[in-house]
């Protein structure tokens, strides 16, 4: 009892980086992961460790501007930035098309998951898929949006990092049963795109998930609902690196299993049940549970963020302020619900669904970086004296998303 106790302890204790994970592993990271070591084995490996790398510096350097300006990021760039409102406003438009894009592809998988789960209980059901995967996921937004709208920041930390912890374990325990070689790991680090179609909208997708611009434009605002201070700097900078350290760590133990048990074998991953054919190798009849815990997991854990990331952005672009209380909010989280359900709705495949919407994310992902890049150097408001390492490897992020993002604009187009 004593173990569970403090283990519960534990995962509660995690802070404002809690959200940082929701926003970065959803089904769609799920979804990108299993596909990508099903196709390419770890070959693509170095795309997840850049993306992290650069992602717990963008949340570290986001965290720090906040503690040491007291500045949220859209308001600052607002004021500080040539262009700023501008700047900001395209901002918000962007990464509010792509976290809702997300939100759409999360609850049309997380709806699925559980659909099959019944259908292998109670194989009756079969016959009924519409009608069941659109009556769960208005269940699903119904209690999201209820608890949205009810609730405060203190309650959104708790109900995230238990479904991350959930999603964490379910993933990492299959790392015990499957794992690919370690040369194969080691070779995934080396930066190759492999040469067939379809991989630069893959990796487009990977980054698009990893490196999500609303992490980093979100982390001063939770810091604020959290209550840290600059008394807390060194808590804000180790809490963003253990983020990037368990995100790279639990999207690295989806992509091992799918390489570990589905690599060469030309399967095709069209379904949300082909995708348990990852574990059903090593796991057996257990696998389907395991894989369906952790993805349903995955969905959960982000359906919170995505819904709140559009008025939270306009309550940093007007006041600077957390807002999780306002007309404004419920109204406009009411409206992302309504679109949430766009894949029940319409019956479109939810994992092809998810893939392309994570492209969108990485259009915004240019005009972040280089907006933190800018803020971040800005002279006299007591930033750190030390910066080059952080700015080389803010100017290397800049750099590999332009690169990211064209890859994924040739391919879409070609």
């Amino acid at each position: 009892m004593n173990f569970f106790k403090k283990a519960l302890r534990f995962i509660l204790s995690f802070g404002p980086g809690i959200f940082a994970i929701g926003y970065t592993i959803g089904t769609g990271s799920v979804t990108s992961m299993i596909v990508a070591g099903n196709n390419f084995g770890m070959q693509l490996l170095w795309v997840l460790f850049l993306s992290c790398l650069f992602s717990g510096v963008l949340i570290y350097v986001s965290g720090s501007y906040y503690l040491i300006t007291g500045e949220t990021a859209l308001m600052s760039i607002k004021k500080h930035l040539p262009l700023g409102r501008i700047l900001a406003l395209a901002i918000i438009i962007t990464v509010g098309i792509g976290q809702w894009n997300s939100l759409i592809g999360i609850l049309g998988i997380t709806s699925n998951v559980i659909y099959e789960i019944l259908v292998l209980n109670f194989p009756s059901l079969a016959g009924n898929q519409y009608a069941l995967v659109l009556s769960i996921a208005l269940v699903i937004i119904g209690i999201f949006y209820g608890l949205l709208i009810k609730g405060n920041y203190s309650l959104f930390e708790k109900i995230l990092a238990l479904f991350v912890s959930m999603m964490g374990l379910s993933f990492i325990f299959t790392l015990f049963f499957v794992f690919p070689q370690p040369t194969e790991v080691i070779m995934g680090l080396m930066p190759v795109i492999p040469k067939v179609e379809g991989a630069g909208i893959l990796i487009a997708a990977f980054v698009g998930t990893t490196m999500a611009a609303a992490t980093f434009l979100s982390r001063p605002l939770f810091i604020q609902g959290k209550g840290w201070t600059k008394a807390d700097f060194k808590t804000q900078k180790n809490d963003a690196f253990i983020a990037a350290i368990l995100i790279f760590t639990i999207s690295g133990s989806i992509m091992a299993v799918a390489s570990g048990s589905l690599f060469g074998t030309e399967q095709q991953i069209t379904h949300v049940l082909d995708m348990s054919r990852a574990l059903e190798p090593s796991l057996g009849k257990y696998a389907v549970s395991i894989f369906f815990a952790g993805t349903l997991s995955a969905g959960l854990s982000s359906i919170f963020p995505c819904l709140m990331i559009v008025p939270l952005m306009l309550g940093d672009f007007n006041s600077g302020k957390l807002d999780v209380k306002s007309k404004r909010f419920k109204i406009i989280t009411g409206v992302a619900s309504l679109l949430a359900l766009s894949v029940p709705v319409f019956g479109f495949n939810p994992i092809q669904g998810q893939i392309f919407t994570q492209v969108f994310n990485v259009f915004a992902l240019p005009l972040v970086v280089l907006s933190f890049l800018v803020l971040w150097n800005r002279k006299g408001v007591g930033l750190p004296s030390n910066r080059k390492g952080t700015n080389v490897i803010l100017l290397a992020a800049f750099v590999f998303s332009i690169i990211i993002m064209v890859n994924g604009l040739i391919d879409i187009f070609s």
